[in-house]
């Protein structure tokens, strides 16, 4: 065959990419991936970011996918290249959020299954194994013609069913090798599954019969929901079963705040007014949202006492793992069982729920979401209520990315959006560095738009390198840093847990420290402000909101500012501890208000706290 006649492998990767409709990838270049980003670099279809560490890419992608639904890569070396995006592949794992991992291996030639060495070759590991538990699908290419095929069935698993990471391992040699064209085998996505099969459609009718008979039926949504592509049918299913809903953390900007049967968030750091609804609910449905611990507390027996609950869930083993409490487990994607059930209650739709809602409204009234708790400290804004003044400033696109801590916790309790707002964190995972590398991720998504970041003094600390991708580029990203110094949440483990003693590795004082982000800024180039005070606060937020490009405002707080409300460990009087449940969050109510809000009367546990 003649040399004009092939390719090497690495142009047929950037052919697929381009075939794939991959713009962009999120990488660092490496002697394990150097052919990937010059054929791809030469094509000019996939524009490659180039980030300063590898966590940063696996992350990236994640908020690119779930700003406009295209999917992305990253492109990772060989050794530690591809050891540092791991943990933005298991959050994109926990999330359910597609992706598509190549990664850079040794010559092939070590690459073999029954290598007994444990590495091979300079740097070379079996990457495939290590992840293979945490993606959807990881595969080692072994042969030139089977890259195209590889990379399409990776793609096509990503988006399939419950969305999730890939990988693909490409070593070396197979990257450089030369193939022809017409030999490069072709993947066939098989037949999309039928969701509404005999049993899922007699399950749909026992949900209607149950939402018709409830008298306080509460929807509880998740982003399972926008991840199958349904989030213009929740207003429509919301009219048609006059239900209340609330939304999950993943799920806050699928649905406008305001809507009228929308009631917030609950969980073990949810609103009372969310946990009281949810509490007092005689019927739960579940839709797209697994139901984790910080959503339901750590007590399944003491959830919605009231309430029958069915979930529906497209994994299978997700929809099962409470069935000793649900009664309708539902495997079935969001859409089609959202659809099914929509087109059953078109002819009759459910009989609205006048009192209930009242009673929810009532809640609501009762117990605002920034209340008595969210007091200032001395000298010092509380968080919460620093969010609720941010939300003034929102623009009628606002996107929000945050990170762990005070921006998760505070952001998640108190920010309210609109249609055609977005907010976007990781939740399952939960790891802190998240929140700039997921802001460039949406900023190319909106091709290099803006994008609020909202971080933590600690949490920069995990990625501050990407200062300079963001600098580079001159992305629009308005970065908040809550300044707390150091670890606030683990401040409160330390104290909740060890009473007396010292902080230990989380503040200054005890072994962990942070810079002056102020210096920081200048020594990137980027325009930096400081909030300190409530006087100051508005005419800040309007310059930062003005900016044109990257800006960089510090917030500063109490450094042990309480979260609140949330589900907390409480001490009775005898000094045993005990958990209440989740209507009983900290800090605790009097207990004739707790009652007068419980139809079924207060939980034995809280009568003795």
């Amino acid at each position: 065959m003649q040399q004009q006649d092939t390719i090497k492998g690495a142009d047929a990767i950037a052919a697929t990419l381009e075939q794939l409709g991959i713009r962009h990838a999120f990488g660092i270049i490496g002697a394990g991936n150097v052919h990937l980003f010059e054929a791809i670099t030469r094509r000019g279809y996939t524009e490659i970011v180039c980030v300063h560490h590898e966590q940063a890419a696996t992350m990236a992608v994640q908020t690119y996918y779930r700003t406009h639904g295209r999917l992305a890569a990253a492109l990772l070396t060989t050794g530690a290249g591809s050891t540092n995006g791991v943990t933005g592949t298991v959050s994109a794992w926990a999330d359910s959020i597609p992706c598509l991992c190549i990664a850079g291996n040794e010559n092939s030639r070590y690459t073999f299954p029954d290598n007994p060495l444990r590495m091979w070759g300079v740097q070379g590991y079996d990457s495939c194994q290590m992840v293979e538990r945490v993606t959807k699908y990881a595969h080692r290419v072994m042969a030139i013609d089977q890259v195209a095929l590889e990379l399409q069935k990776a793609a096509h698993i990503a988006l399939d069913g419950r969305p999730g990471p890939t990988w693909i391992e490409i070593p070396m040699d197979i990257q450089s090798a030369r193939v022809n064209p017409a030999a490069l085998a072709q993947f066939e996505a098989p037949a999309a599954a039928e969701w509404i099969d005999a049993a899922v459609s007699a399950q749909i009718d026992s949900v209607l019969d149950a939402l018709r008979q409830a008298e306080r039926p509460v929807l509880w949504l998740g982003n399972g929901i926008r991840l199958a592509g349904a989030e213009r049918l929740i207003a429509p299913l919301l009219e048609a079963t006059g239900a209340a809903a609330l939304v999950s953390w993943a799920g806050i900007d699928m649905i406008d705040s305001s809507h009228p049967q929308v009631f917030g968030r609950a969980g073990v750091y949810g609103q009372r007014a969310a946990n009281f609804i949810l509490q007092n609910s005689d019927y739960v449905l579940a839709i797209g949202t697994r139901l984790a611990i910080p959503q339901i507390g750590y007590d399944l027996n003491e959830l919605a006492r009231l309430a029958r609950i069915d979930v529906v869930d497209i994994d299978a083993d997700e929809v099962v793992k409470h069935a000793r409490r649900t009664r309708e487990n539902v495997r079935c994607d969001a859409r089609a069982f959202m659809d099914a059930l929509l087109a059953r209650l078109q002819p009759a739709p459910v009989a609205a729920k006048s009192d209930w809602l009242a009673r929810c409204r009532a809640y609501e009234e009762q117990f605002p979401w920034v209340g008595e708790e969210h007091a200032d400290a001395p000298g010092w804004m509380n968080s919460y209520r620093f969010m609720e003044r941010l939300n003034r400033f929102f623009k009628p696109d606002q996107v929000v990315v945050t990170d762990m801590g005070t921006a998760l916790l505070s952001g998640h309790q108190v920010l309210r959006f609109k249609e055609g707002q977005r907010l976007m964190t990781s939740t399952g995972l939960g790891e802190m560095g998240y929140g700039l590398p997921a802001a460039l991720g949406v900023s190319f998504a909106r091709d290099r738009g803006e994008v609020m970041c909202l971080n933590c003094d600690g949490g920069m600390m995990m990625n501050l390198q990407e200062l300079q991708t963001m600098v580079h580029h001159q992305l629009p990203i308005k970065l908040f840093i809550f300044n707390n110094d150091g670890y606030l949440m683990i401040k409160h483990t330390q104290k909740s847990l060890f009473k007396n003693s010292d902080f230990v590795g989380t503040n200054r004082a005890s072994g962990v420290s942070c810079p002056d982000f102020s210096k920081v800024a200048a020594g990137f180039g980027i325009p930096s402000y400081q909030i300190r005070h409530w006087d100051e606060c508005d005419a800040t937020l309007e310059a930062v909101q003005a900016a044109t490009g990257p800006v960089i405002c510090e917030v500063f707080m109490h450094p042990e500012q309480l979260f609140s409300p949330k589900l907390g460990v409480v001490a009775r009087a005898d000094g045993t501890l005990v958990s209440p449940p989740l209507e009983d969050l900290s800090p605790l109510l009097p207990r004739d208000v707790l009652d007068a809000a419980m139809i079924g009367g207060m939980h034995e546990k809280s009568k003795s706290l």
